[in-house]
């Protein structure tokens, strides 16, 4: 087995976000969609996305990663598989900060004392709220709420959403009880919705107190998950454009509660927890064969 062909594949969650993290660097392997969804269809290497790690293109960074979804697409941003990929490489090099480019830009990340991937705090970017942005397929002059519905006119299940991108587009729902509807039927209709061009992650929303959310998501090319930060990010985002809560919230997930903190200069941080569940060394080609047995 050559030397280049060895890969570290790791599988991680962020809350009971599944990630798998690929290290491709050393390499010039770029993983294709299909091989992408033959690593999730693996047994013990189902993932929601997939961190693929190359050599740093930008100075100061320790990666470029490009992110896929278990359906082979790629995601802008993962908010939980960057805490992952700050704890594979806390593991690697005993790093604590660390810097890495992504479609949504150089993101950093941190990670504080305590248990080994206990709190990791990833900075995300600034929001962004103009339609064309998100995008949506119209205009939308005022993105906090977007005439959008599903079930009758007259008695919607499901209306007027918060629309933001924060690297990726987000749609939230803003309800009384996140557990008394059936995302797992509205999700696909509205992620596929002709207004969102490029698709768009579903959430809905409920909010407990004026420093507290409670949320449930359907992520673009992924379905129902445990735990989605970038859609964390963007309720506690949007509630905060709304007046519905302050800039500093706890939002509670299927799989556990994640800190945002929209600060004064635009920027979103996250912090939340990662944790390693197994990993090895593998020939990727003999590694994606056996997933295509």
């Amino acid at each position: 087995m050559s030397t280049a062909a060895r890969t570290t594949i790791a599988r991680m969650n962020g809350l009971g976000n599944e990630i798998v993290v690929v290290d491709l660097r050393g390499t010039s392997r770029v993983l294709s969609a299909d091989e992408a969804r033959r690593i999730a269809a693996l047994p013990g290497w189902h993932f929601d996305q997939l961190m693929a790690l190359h050599d740093p293109a930008q100075a100061g960074t320790q990666a470029l990663i490009r992110i896929y979804n278990n359906d082979g697409s790629l995601a802008g941003a993962c908010g939980n598989g960057m805490r992952c990929v700050a704890l594979f490489e806390q593991r690697r090099t005993g790093a604590t900060a660390v810097t890495y480019e992504t479609a949504r830009g150089v993101l950093s990340s941190r990670i504080g004392e305590g248990a080994p991937g206990s709190r990791i705090s990833v900075e995300m970017g600034a929001p962004r709220f103009a339609w064309a942005d998100i995008p949506l397929a119209e205009p939308f002059h005022d993105t906090r709420r977007i005439e959008l519905q599903i079930g009758p006119i007259d008695a919607p299940v499901l209306h007027s959403p918060s629309v933001v991108n924060v690297g990726n587009p987000h749609a939230i729902f803003w309800v009384d009880d996140v557990d008394a509807h059936r995302l797992d039927r509205h999700g696909p209709l509205l992620e596929n919705h002709p207004i969102f061009p490029e698709r768009a992650n579903i959430s809905l929303a409920q909010v407990t107190s004026p420093t507290s959310i409670k949320l449930r998501t359907w992520e673009r090319g992924a379905g129902l998950t445990r735990a989605c930060g970038s859609a964390a990010c963007a309720a506690a985002v949007c509630a905060a454009r709304l007046g519905l809560t302050e800039r500093r919230v706890t939002v509670s997930l299927p799989g556990g509660d994640l800190e945002i903190d929209w600060r004064a200069d635009g920027e979103i941080v996250m912090t939340g927890p990662a944790e390693l569940e197994h990993e090895q060394v593998v020939d990727l080609d003999a590694f994606l064969a056996r997933a295509a047995a």
